[in-house]
């Protein structure tokens, strides 16, 4: 963007940052001093050409660079039962006109302090931030007090430090301004009204990625193609989630599932809403075409992995690989088969993590379940699995999801990576975890009974604690 260099200098930017320098949060103390007057007197000028600059390429580009896409927009908009296409639509609108949020970006990688600034917090804040990115690789990592810290830019601020610190920018000679602004994209296109499926959820299974990157096993043989797409994949694995499942939207004749033909429809969704803002803000644009293709086509498959459809696909096969000791990480093919699983274990992770933070997710996850009941419920529907907040508990859905989801897949993934550390503390936490939702379920009986509202435990939750016990 020649007319961009001339304001925004972006080719010293992506320089400068190249050379290792830490992204974010900035040290309040080591940030240029700004003279003023210095910028006021061009600043009208500056936006308005920024302005038209951009207005002009979003109109030329917008569409097009989104064009893996433009079945979906075909398509229409979503059932009369939701609002989600005129909330696409604003966001689409949003995005193709926040010139500001990328002046932003650009003046505020040039240590140019704006006078209403958006991510800079007091530099209290900002050290509290620095402190906890330096422990970013320990499991205890507190994700929900790193949003706050950084007003909720978890995300962007951990994705930009990630890069930098596996030597991604350098080694894809990224610019730093366009690393940033696909960020923020990627941020902004989760939905925050979402109790689980938002941009902190995304965050949490970036910062788990990063743990498992550096199992001893697996980190040996990775590139850095490698670390990109399982950061990449972690921080979009779930971009654009409406809050409801698969079923709901198959259901509820949703143009998506149409689209996808009913079939891993929001694990599609969610790699080509992905690729599209790749396209969009041209961030690969540098790239060889080839080697860009195989991004796509790689991030697709590590997306399409999570889908819980296919659990015992992987489980399956990792079984098979771990007992005929055939893994070969040498192999481009089974090592992008293991950063399959480990975006898996990241992305349900939650029950191996320290209580205070693994019940804060089970009961957001739950939260949405229920909305998702209620919304049936109120559009005479049947209600979903897991949906009715009158019949399933959070204790009785933690225990069922623990037992045949989590302990069958963390118990295979400590197989393959050895008595680490890591893999003995997670399945630790995940028995102790099993065992407090098993306690609390007995008193939620046990209430009921001396208030005399049910005479004994239902036959469903009676399974539940006789399968969900610990051996």
């Amino acid at each position: 963007m020649p007319m961009l260099d001339r304001f925004f200098n972006s080719t010293e930017l992506g320089r400068r940052w190249r050379t290792g320098e830490e992204f974010m949060p900035f040290s309040m103390g080591s940030l240029p001093s700004y003279q003023p007057g210095t910028l006021a007197c061009k600043l009208p000028e500056m936006i308005r050409m920024v302005k038209l600059i951009w207005k002009s390429k979003s109109e030329l580009r917008g569409t097009k660079q989104r064009g893996i896409l433009e079945n979906e927009d075909a398509l229409g908009g979503l059932s009369d039962t939701t609002h989600s296409g005129e909330i696409g639509t604003k966001k689409k609108v949003k995005r193709l006109l926040s010139f500001q949020r990328y002046f932003h970006a650009s003046r505020l990688l040039r240590g140019i302090v704006p006078q209403a600034s958006l991510y800079l917090l007091d530099e209290d804040y900002l050290g509290q931030a620095r402190h906890m990115l330096s422990k970013v690789g320990m499991w205890d990592f507190d994700i929900f007090l790193f949003d706050r810290l950084t007003n909720g830019n978890s995300l962007v601020t951990l994705l930009c430090h990630l890069f930098n610190v596996h030597g991604l920018i350098h080694h894809f000679q990224l610019d730093m301004v366009t690393l940033h602004r696909f960020l923020v994209m990627v941020q902004e296109d989760y939905h925050s009204q979402n109790p689980y499926h938002n941009a902190v959820h995304a965050a949490d299974v970036t910062q788990a990625m990063h743990c498992y990157l550096k199992e001893p096993k697996l980190a040996t043989f990775l590139t850095p193609l490698d670390i990109m797409l399982g950061l990449l994949a972690a921080a979009a694995h779930d971009v654009d989630h409406p809050g409801v499942n698969q079923p709901f939207l198959i259901k509820t004749n949703h143009h998506l599932a149409n689209l996808y033909q009913n079939v891993s429809v929001l694990e599609n969704h969610h790699w080509r809403s992905t690729i599209g803002m790749l396209r969009e803000s041209r961030l690969l644009a540098h790239l060889p075409k080839e080697m860009t293709q195989d991004i796509e086509q790689q991030l697709g498959s590590l997306i399409l992995a999570t889908d819980i459809n296919r659990q015992n696909e992987f489980l399956t096969r990792l079984k098979a690989h771990l007992e005929n000791n055939d893994l070969r990480l040498e192999d481009a093919q089974d090592r992008h088969f293991m950063l399959q699983i480990a975006l898996k274990c990241a992305d349900i992770c939650n029950p191996c993590r320290l209580w205070e933070m693994s019940k804060q997710w089970s009961e957001r996850v739950c939260e949405e379940f229920y909305r998702q009941g209620d919304l049936e419920q109120k559009f005479e529907l049947e209600i979903s699995p897991l949906c009715n907040q009158q019949k399933d508990s959070i204790p009785s859905i933690q225990i069922g999801f623990m037992t045949y989801i989590v302990e069958p897949l963390f118990e295979e993934w400590a197989n393959f990576t050895g008595d680490t550390p890591l893999s003995e503390n997670m399945l630790s936490h995940l028995r102790r975890n099993k065992a407090k939702w098993r306690s609390l379920l007995h008193k939620q009986h046990s209430r009921s009974r001396s208030n005399d509202r049910s005479g004994q435990v239902t036959e469903h939750e009676e399974q539940t604690l006789n399968e969900g016990d610990i051996p």
